[in-house]
């Protein structure tokens, strides 16, 4: 049998013992396997023949030449990176309701777009300073968060693409990682770490600026989390966020991100 601990009851030992593999199946399908790959990327771009400062690491890149076959391998790629979301829900349904768990009804319209603006325009900002800063001391390498050539379906795909990064991050990083290990006990201060700095990690290919902006990004959306029981408002978040990073990048002159 399975209780909810929000009525302070715990799960059965055998369905905790159940839960540390199913944690690393999810996390090494999706985002756990992306912060391994992070950690070799950063470790060959710190060994490489030249300083981080002046290597570029590319978000959204072009897959093909050929137009049609670029498109189809961006919206495969976009479709697959949110298997691991189904099945994270699938196993969060065995023990809960992952809709009214995970807040990601439509019950509450303006308390989710408000959260998700404001959440969106705090962490921006500061974000954007972060960056300038990390730029200057060396310790990011040059962000380009779109590379694709300038199509018809350009925007629409970057858009898709911020819509799955949000989906992906949020549901998997933050709903059921969270919701996971308060299954297995974990006290607040360690689901919360464990969160921000698996978020941090995944990020760490694009240098240590980059890792700290997103690991504080990932303790103030793992609080809320916490707090409200609702992961569409960081949804909306993280997808206006990356809009603005890879629509504006796409469309605006060059030489306003030469500080990136």
């Amino acid at each position: 049998m399975t209780v909810d601990l929000e009525q302070g009851q715990q799960q059965p030992v055998r369905a905790r013992s159940g839960l540390r593999p199913e944690i690393l199946i999810v996390l090494g399908l999706s985002l756990g396997q992306s912060a391994i790959y992070s950690l070799v990327t950063i470790v060959a771009r710190l060994t490489a023949d030249r300083p981080l400062s002046q290597q570029t690491a590319t978000l959204n890149a072009s897959q093909s030449a050929r137009p049609y076959l670029d498109l189809t391998y961006q919206l495969l790629g976009i479709f697959f990176a949110l298997i691991p979301v189904a099945l994270a829900l699938y196993l969060l349904s065995r023990d809960h309701s992952p809709r009214s768990l995970l807040g990601l009804d439509v019950r509450r319209p303006w308390f989710d777009v408000g959260w998700g603006v404001g959440l969106a325009a705090m962490i921006g900002l500061p974000g954007l300073g972060l960056v300038f800063v990390a730029a200057q001391l060396g310790i990011n390498a040059n962000l380009v968060p779109a590379a694709l050539p300038h199509l018809w379906w350009a925007v629409p795909v970057l858009i898709l693409s911020a819509v799955q990064n949000a989906v992906l991050e949020e549901i998997v990083v933050v709903g059921y990682l969270v919701t996971r290990l308060r299954d297995l006990g974990w006290r607040l201060p360690g689901v919360v770490a464990a969160s921000a700095v698996l978020r941090g990690s995944y990020h760490l290919y694009q240098g240590f600026g980059a890792f700290l902006g997103n690991a504080v990004m990932g303790v103030v959306f793992a609080l809320f989390f916490i707090r409200t029981r609702r992961v569409l408002p960081l949804v909306i978040a993280h997808t206006l966020l990356d809009v603005v990073a890879f629509v504006g990048y796409s469309l605006l002159p060059r030489d306003w991100f030469s500080w990136l």
